[in-house]
């Protein structure tokens, strides 16, 4: 049986430009079925976590945009599990928010906050490492943080330091925020440094005590309408206040400011599907090399390209090594995997040029 106390709080609200054009502003990253699993990263995500939590326990948050997409693809939740910000403040207000609502719920809450579209290959793995953090964050007024195992130096993450020390839960010295080449480097030939993966775990009582200690006008702005959190007069006080909020991350806000702050090596395989190019060294290639979804491709000396098309379409290629392949409608990408961090410029250009329509 479930623990009644453990919740979850899905974040669902970010647009994934890097995945343009199959990621755009109406239709996010997260409601696609990035992989060709046959279930969108939203849909693989929520039913991982209902493995270990009551599903019933599992809030979505989410910009008010995506609320019939959520319904749509997650139809088995109540109209209490969708918490919807009406504008984007980033982290921390949209973390406040749903936690305020959580603990009017269930003062013992323990919870996990976790991206919606990240990939975990051993599911068993990952429920083992949670119920690790829920026992620790239920036990002591900590907050905590799983670190994944740095496979290379790279420059787009974040990093988490942690003091060396026998526990399998360490201390957090500090956190960096994307660091260049050869500082990332230094950290991995340190040895005691791992990739932030933005999986938070803590107790409703310890994140909304951190909240009062360092964001004191941000708490006092939810306080203000606490009574009408989870009545029919929330959503009103909501659109009114919650705009004002300061637009802020968790990381900034709480994480490093506190003291009580430790982190777990994870056990699992992680990806943060942030790119085409990490979606590339997740799916399976052929012989060319190449990694298809939706698509049957005729190849000649080509290899290492992404492609993805609509309504498995024939695509053939020749001569073309390391390149990102996307048909979707009206858009037809082909992009260097080299430059994949660019794209972002690109979905600018083409929105200033013809429109934001295809953005």
């Amino acid at each position: 049986m479930k623990n009644k106390d453990y919740y979850a709080i899905l974040m669902a609200g970010g647009v994934g430009s890097r995945f343009w054009p199959v990621s755009t502003t109406a239709f996010p990253k997260q409601f696609h079925d990035m992989l060709g699993t046959g279930e969108t990263l939203i849909q693989r995500t929520f039913s991982r976590l209902a493995k270990i939590i009551p599903p019933e326990n599992i809030f979505i948050l989410t910009n008010e945009r995506y609320q019939d997409l959520v319904y749509e693809q997650l139809p088995m939740l109540e109209h209490r599990q969708i918490v919807t910000e009406p504008a984007m403040r980033n982290t921390a207000p949209c973390i406040l928010y749903a936690s305020l609502k959580i603990q009017k719920e269930n003062p013992n809450a323990v919870m996990v906050v976790a991206p919606s579209d990240h990939w975990i290959e051993d599911e068993q793995a990952f429920a083992s490492d949670l119920k690790k953090c829920f026992d620790a964050c239920q036990s002591q007024n900590i907050l905590m943080t799983l670190g994944i195992t740095p496979s290379f130096p790279n420059t787009g993450y974040g990093y988490v330091q942690f003091n060396q020390e026998e526990t399998s839960i360490k201390k957090v010295a500090q956190f960096t925020e994307k660091p260049d080449y050869t500082t990332a480097k230094r950290f991995i030939d340190e040895g005691n440094y791992l990739w932030n993966a933005g999986i938070f775990i803590w107790s409703v009582s310890s994140i909304i005590e951190a909240f009062s200690n360092f964001q004191k006008e941000m708490i006092a702005l939810f306080e203000k309408g606490k009574s009408l959190l989870n009545t029919e007069l929330e959503s009103n006080f909501i659109s009114k206040y919650y705009p004002e909020a300061e637009n802020i991350s968790i990381d900034y806000a709480i994480l490093e400011k506190a003291e009580n702050v430790y982190v777990l090596p994870a056990t699992f395989d992680w990806n943060d599907l942030g790119t085409w190019g990490s979606l590339y060294d997740k799916l399976d290639k052929n012989l060319a090399n190449n990694a298809i979804v939706n698509t049957r491709v005729l190849s000649h000396n080509a290899s290492g390209n992404m492609i993805r098309t609509e309504n498995n379409k024939i695509v053939v290629l020749d001569g073309l090594d390391d390149y990102i392949i996307v048909d979707k409608e009206n858009v037809l990408l082909i992009y260097p995997k080299s430059k994949e961090q660019d794209i972002k410029l690109a979905l600018k250009k083409v929105k200033d040029t013809f429109g934001e329509e295809y953005g």
